[in-house]
């Protein structure tokens, strides 16, 4: 009877002692329990627990982890412990019994634990192994102060005590493990949620500017990092320059935004991109790389170490750039927020090629837009080209050799003249002979363009850089790009706008209105005026040194009134572009007509003598041209004109029959036969065609 009680209460008390130990939540609280079971039966001083890495399942006893309990009652734990795994415990995988070890012996056997350090003083040590379900889990060590052995009553107490343990610890192993699960579950929900945000926040911003203010919004917002920049190659190959796209937190939540150029030889950012590989350092206050971190460095933390975080920005087989991250707290570079970024940087990297793709379509658009515009305008003006230049007399011949020369070269020509010399024809002649003549040639009439406007128009605008300004819009040097831009009356330039002009042709470089970004472009500046330049130098009208740029190749080009021996073919060519431009047919001029013109002063030159034909075409009714030289309005060179019942007598009254023949029959060799036509024989004779034949069939000249 008293047999079976003993038994009942030891039941009873195992029963309570597994509770007990079930109930444990840590390896400390379970120390805790195990140590207060083996003193109060007087079987050991102090308890420790080396379990085996259950994660690595290939080879269990590389490393162990350690739990104690130090001295002051401190928990005390190790992970990763790999001396410790060559201790007494590497035994138990080969063979699971339990160990007995005095100090001496054990220290000898063992010298790397008196390196540890973690065991206060013993005398008896006793290692039990935890076996349980899912199989050995490590080892219980039990220590003793006193020298009295551990007996084998003693390691079958420990050996029952170890079996309960066993089943505790393996079930806060799969507690820890859930928990740990759970955790990377949160932790993989909330990255994918950042991610998700990410990825709309910038995938639906197409303007650059735009996407990278919102990159910086939502990296600040979930990441706390106070300084982000994004950095992006020009699309030109094998450029050295990059665009930096900076923003920098210097009080919470408030943005200030800044863009500026960069050059890339020997920079961090150059080496992340072509590695591929992100790079994490530190940056002292001394070193400086690249000009955005420096006034990014004086704004936010000045004499303090940061911690730069640069991230390639590939998308395919393109680098775009990089995304560079700065901070004091280098925790927030650790691996978990690490390996988020790289994700963040490869969805950037998707919508900034989204970015750029629209930028270079939308630019496409506009420059088609504003080509079409010019080339319009082009068209209209009749589109000249280096044969409508008429006129061969000694000074236009030394005109178009100055035109050949320099036309091969891509010099700035300043073209000189009074007003409606043909200036223009000039420049086209330029760009027509020259190297960029399957570029386009721009123009542009300073003395028409309102001082306001012409530096928008010159050199384009970006949009809210002023009231009216709702889109971004190319100017003239950019669509002149490769091509030749024709400055018409660069005289009345502004004096303000003048040195922006100048830094164009010396750098080739220009930003538009209300924009921070240089723009490189290859453009032939020809210039022209009628204005004495030299004159407003002195006057201190116009710089010097844009007039030293652009006068590198003066062409003067004399007035109508120094070449009269280029009237009689300027009229001729004036009257049949005009009567074909009007559909009408004018195929005589008088001979006396031609004398007439060659002999007035033409102040307004060329253009003042085309409007005269234009006129004299629309008033004629027959077919030669009807000039009313009495409405001009300025004196006449002869004093009467000759009257029609004249004009249609014969070339030359005064001339035998034969010899009227033989000049007849030289105009015809001449003209090869041609009696009619702006080109035909019967208006060089200044006749009408039907006069012409009548004269020759009663001459006997035969007509062909």
């Amino acid at each position: 009877m008293q047999s079976a009680t003993m038994s009942i209460t030891k039941h009873k008390g195992l029963l309570e002692l597994t509770r007990t130990l079930l109930l444990q939540q840590t390896m400390t609280s379970l120390l805790e329990t195990l140590t207060q079971v083996v003193q109060a039966a007087g079987i050991a001083d102090a308890v420790t627990l080396v379990l085996f890495d259950n994660q690595n399942i290939d080879n269990p006893s590389e490393r162990v982890s350690f739990y104690g309990i130090d001295p002051h009652h401190q928990p005390v734990s190790y992970e990763d412990e790999t001396l410790l795994a060559t201790g007494p415990v590497h035994a138990l995988l080969s063979n699971p019994k339990t160990q007995v070890w005095r100090s001496d012996a054990l220290h000898l056997h063992f010298p790397q634990l008196s390196a540890l350090n973690l065991y206060p003083a013993f005398t008896g040590y006793c290692l039990v192994p935890l076996l349980a379900s899912s199989g050995l889990l490590g080892g219980c060590e039990f220590t003793r102060q006193n020298d009295t052995p551990f007996s084998v009553e003693d390691k079958n107490g420990l050996h029952e005590l170890c079996m309960l343990a066993a089943i505790a610890v393996e079930q806060i192993q799969l507690r820890e493990n859930a928990l740990f699960q759970q955790s990377q579950l949160r932790h993989e929900r909330d990255d994918f949620r950042i991610l998700v945000d990410i990825t709309n926040a910038v995938l639906s911003k197409l303007d650059l500017d735009e996407l990278t203010g919102e990159i910086a919004k939502t990296i600040h917002h979930f990441f706390h990092i106070n300084a982000i920049s994004i950095v992006l190659c020009d699309a030109a190959k094998d450029s050295e320059q990059a665009s930096v796209y900076a923003t920098h937190y210097v009080q919470t939540h408030v943005a200030e935004r800044e863009q500026s150029r960069m050059t890339l030889s020997g920079s961090l950012e150059q080496q992340v991109m072509k590695s591929g590989e992100m790079l994490l350092t530190n940056v002292r206050p001394s070193e400086d790389f690249g000009s955005d971190e420096s006034t990014l460095f004086q704004l936010l933390w000045r004499d303090q170490t940061k911690t730069l975080c640069i991230l390639p920005l590939r998308f395919g087989h393109k680098t775009l750039g990089v995304l560079k991250l700065a901070q004091c707290q280098p925790d927030n570079f650790n691996t978990a927020n690490l390996r988020v970024l790289q994700q963040i940087a490869e969805r950037i990297a998707i919508a900034v090629d989204n970015a750029l793709a629209y930028q270079e379509i939308k630019s496409l658009k506009e420059k088609l837009q504003h080509e079409n515009l010019y080339l319009t305008e082009q068209i209209n003006s009749n589109n000249p080209d280096f044969s409508d230049i008429v006129g061969r007399s000694p000074s236009m011949s030394a005109v178009l050799k100055q035109v050949e020369i320099v036309a091969k070269s891509d010099c700035s020509v300043l073209i000189l003249g009074e007003t409606g010399t043909g200036k223009e024809l000039i420049a086209r002649a330029i760009h027509n002979l020259g190297d960029r003549r399957d570029q386009r040639m721009v123009k542009m009439n300073c003395a028409a363009m309102p001082a306001g406007l012409m530096e928008s128009d010159l050199f384009g605008h970006e949009k809210g850089s002023f009231t009216g300004a709702t889109a971004q819009r190319m100017g003239r040097f950019e669509l002149a790009d490769q091509g030749t831009l024709f400055l018409d009356e660069v005289g009345e330039i502004p004096l303000e706008l003048q040195p922006k002009l100048l830094r164009i042709l010396q750098e080739q470089e220009f930003e538009r209105v209300g924009g921070n970004k240089l723009i490189s472009v290859n453009v032939r500046m020809i210039a022209a005026t009628n204005r004495d330049l030299r004159q407003m130098v002195a006057d201190k009208e116009f710089r010097s040194d844009l007039y030293y740029r652009l006068n590198v190749f003066p062409i003067v080009i004399p007035p109508l009134r120094e070449r009269p021996e280029d009237i009689p073919q300027l009229v001729k060519f004036l009257t049949y572009k005009i009567a074909k431009r009007m559909k009408r047919t004018i195929d005589s001029i008088p001979a006396e007509t031609l004398r007439l013109l060659s002999r007035m002063p033409w102040p307004g030159n060329v253009r003042e003598l085309e409007n005269v034909i234009e006129r004299a075409v629309l008033l004629t009714r027959g077919t030669v041209l009807d000039l009313q030289l009495p409405e001009l309005n300025y004196p006449l060179p002869m004093a009467q004109v000759v009257s029609p019942a004249v004009r249609e007598s014969a070339p030359a009254p005064q001339l035998s029959e034969e010899d009227e023949r033989e000049r007849i029959l030289q105009v015809l060799k001449e003209t090869n036969g041609v009696v009619a036509g702006p080109r035909g024989a019967a208006q060089r004779l200044g006749l009408k065609r039907t006069t012409l034949l009548s004269r020759m069939k009663k001459l006997g000249i035969a007509a062909r």
